[in-house]
């Protein structure tokens, strides 16, 4: 394993790792002064995706290390493509629970989503009513009324990174990944609700993606510590140029072999793997007829076996058959 790894994909908490990273180079250099808050631990999205056993083996191939430790080391973007289901989103999960930089900040991407979204939302609609109630001086306080959200959240100016998952961002509107440029480049964002009041009220008290609450000074958010941020696409379109040269780019393929037992382990237990090798050996064969199979199909058809076939070798093919379905079927009848 190479020594410059600060993520090694052991699938062991090694919350020093994250200390190794040296000070990012000068053009990815953040200065804000750092602001306290609490970030919670993994949450239940990370153990379903991860299981509860701790992988034996490597989650990761050599070359997914090496490229996500390239990010964490240029303060880049880390943009995952790949066909569905070969864990694209779980790869966020595994690097915060390694380096347990806390809970991941998920915000799945849909064709209607736009770059506020992500940094925060402003309640002007509750404040109003709120003050029309006799004797209520609470909504003076704007902060009860902003939360940030996940993007706004991760460029807080901790002193550890964040991890953040835009998912599925070829989902998106035209404009997102074009808008997402400046915000990802200079780490920083403005709420305008809160600079026009900076001079009488220059901190507030906002809520985070997280439930905590946190000071905001002067109505900008800035970053010290540039997040992790993890995007994923499933290939469905292609991205300007402009975005692409920001990030570092990384085809995800399905986990095979080593990984595989990795996976089927984390799940399932130490033994699973071997145990249920007549399931994993009919899932790897079907990739000949290169058709579209997600792994999540296999850990699906182990559980039901477990459950409704305990040893009934027929039972558990009639199993395999019935939820290993190629997601592409009938694609070139259409």
């Amino acid at each position: 394993m190479s020594e410059w790894f600060v993520y090694r994909g052991t699938g062991q908490p090694d919350p020093a790792g994250i200390d190794r990273l040296p000070d990012p180079p000068a053009w990815r250099r953040f200065d804000a002064p750092v602001v306290p808050y609490e970030v919670p631990g993994p949450d239940s999205s990370t153990r379903r995706r991860l299981g509860e056993d701790a992988a034996p083996l490597p989650i990761q191939d050599s070359g997914t290390l090496e490229l996500v430790n390239a990010a964490l080391y240029l303060r880049r973007p880390l943009l995952v493509t790949g066909e569905p289901g070969v864990g694209k989103s779980t790869l966020a999960h595994a690097i915060a629970y390694e380096l347990e930089l806390g809970r991941v900040l998920e915000w799945p991407i849909v064709s209607r989503s736009e770059l506020r979204d992500g940094l925060y939302t402003y309640d002007a609609i509750g404040r109003l009513q709120d003050s029309q109630l006799p004797g209520d001086d609470a909504s003076r306080d704007i902060g009860r009324y902003i939360k940030l959200g996940p993007l706004g959240t991760a460029l807080l100016a901790a002193d550890r990174p964040r991890v953040l998952l835009i998912d599925e961002l070829d989902k998106s509107d035209i404009d997102l990944p074009n808008d997402l440029l400046n915000v990802l480049e200079e780490g920083r964002f403005a709420l305008p609700e809160l600079e026009r009041i900076a001079d009488h009220t220059p901190v507030v008290h906002v809520l985070t993606d997280d439930g905590r609450r946190v000071a905001v000074t002067g109505g900008q958010v800035r970053c010290r510590a540039f997040p992790f941020v993890l995007m994923t696409s499933n290939g469905e379109r292609e991205f300007p140029a402009p975005l692409l040269r920001r990030c570092i780019t990384l085809d995800l393929k399905a986990p095979r072999d080593e990984r595989l037992a990795a996976l089927v382990q984390a799940h399932f237990g130490q033994g699973s793997y071997d145990d249920n090798r007549d399931l994993v050996d009919r899932f790897t064969q079907a990739e000949a007829d290169g058709a579209l199979r997600p792994t999540d199909q296999l850990l699906n058809a182990i559980f039901l076996a477990q459950h409704a076939a305990r040893g009934e070798v027929h039972r558990r093919e009639e199993i395999s058959d019935l939820l290993m379905q190629p997601l592409d079927r009938g694609r070139d009848s259409r």
